[in-house]
């Protein structure tokens, strides 16, 4: 845990509640920790509907939906922040993601427009806001307000004003990855299996988001303003296909944790890559890495763990352990060894950046390190 302002990452958006809170939120290290999160909940009811069935119900009886499908996984821990018509802050819902040591938290929601937009949407936390991300944040932090004394516990955070939300840094850093990669996962669901339209994945600076210290991610399940949407939101069907595609995609991510680690390694591809020549391309201070796995496994870093791979380090970052293939300040030659991670199998690797042994954002060093 990094300090007290790395509490909870995603949930964010709305309301929820803690109800029959026992000993769930105790930590459990030897199962993968899933924290639901149904927004909002009692007297805040979430985006308003003319069609006489309100955001709070929706997101429960989906949540519910999820976590009964997950529990007959013998190796998965649920929890639930609210599992009835109960409110409960966003400083709450942190508490029960951190107490639990939860290795993802899932917050669900619905989306509310003037027009009749429609689609579905995954947010991870992030501050680059465009007008939209930052009208959905603004909606979302504002169950803030429903709280007594919210100044204090939430050092003077003002969820109206665009400079509280850039005051969100990003204490997520050492999870967005896993974030995206979660939340891509739910919107290629939602668009292939479902054939729903998808709005993409999308980044916005989310209180909750910005208190958590696992990856988190927030669903907006679909508008439940409109007509059409707002009927499949509230059906059993449409309930039963959406709490079936995000838990497909909660299990498949933790597949990945493990999948091209040990003895779980995918068989390689067969290697046809080229190292081409290529121009230099040298960033001062940088060093690039591939990450080509993530996993709650201790590993050895040698050749044999990684399909002759070399060289391989290895990171702790909370509960997980992060491996990497290669390291070097050109980005030219950092590219080639992706390709190369790849065609050993290693599919969703991709490239990181540090400076002074931190991890820093790849698209800022290449943004601010090129002409």
């Amino acid at each position: 845990m990094k300090t007290k302002f790395l509490l909870l990452f995603l949930c964010i958006v709305c309301v929820t509640v803690l109800t029959s809170f026992t000993n769930d939120n105790e930590p459990n290290t030897n199962k993968f920790v899933v924290v639901l999160d149904a927004g909002h909940g009692g007297h805040d009811p979430g985006k308003p509907t003319k069609y006489g069935f309100t955001e709070k119900d929706v997101a429960l009886k989906i949540v519910l939906k999820i976590g009964a499908a997950l529990e007959k996984n013998p190796d998965i821990k649920v929890i639930y922040t609210r599992k009835t018509d109960v409110f409960v802050t966003l400083r709450g819902r942190a508490k029960i993601a951190n107490q639990a040591d939860a290795d993802l938290f899932v917050s669900v929601h619905c989306n509310a427009h003037h027009s009749q937009a429609s689609g579905t949407e995954t947010y991870v936390v992030g501050v680059a806001n465009t007008k939209r991300n930052f009208d959905v944040a603004k909606e979302e932090n504002e169950v803030i307000l429903l709280e007594d004394d919210y100044e204090k516990h939430y050092d003077g955070f003002n969820p109206n004003a665009p400079e509280s939300l850039i005051g969100l840094t990003l204490m997520q850093e050492d999870y967005i990855d896993h974030s995206i990669l979660l939340a891509g996962m739910i919107e290629h669901n939602f668009a292939n299996n479902l054939k729903r339209k998808s709005r993409g994945v999308k980044q916005a600076s989310l209180w909750v988001m910005h208190n958590t210290y696992m990856p988190s991610v927030l669903i907006e399940t679909g508008f439940i303003t409109n007509k059409e949407e707002g009927h499949y939101l509230n059906s059993s069907k449409g309930q039963a296909e959406i709490s079936q595609a995000i838990e497909d995609a909660i299990l498949e991510y933790k597949r990945s944790l493990d999948l091209n680690v040990g003895e779980n390694i995918g068989a390689p591809k067969k290697e046809s890559v080229v190292l081409e020549k290529r121009t230099s391309e040298v960033y001062d201070d940088v060093e690039f890495k591939v990450q080509i796995a993530a996993s709650s496994k201790k590993l050895e870093t040698k050749p044999f763990n990684f399909s002759g791979l070399s060289p391989i380090s290895r990171d702790k970052v909370g509960k997980m352990y992060k491996y990497y293939y290669g390291n070097s300040s050109d980005y030219a030659e950092i590219k080639s060894l992706l390709s190369r991670a790849k065609s050993k199998g290693f599919d969703t690797s991709f490239i990181v950046a540090f400076k002074n042994g931190e991890q820093v954002l790849l698209d800022k060093v290449l943004k601010t390190t090129s002409n």
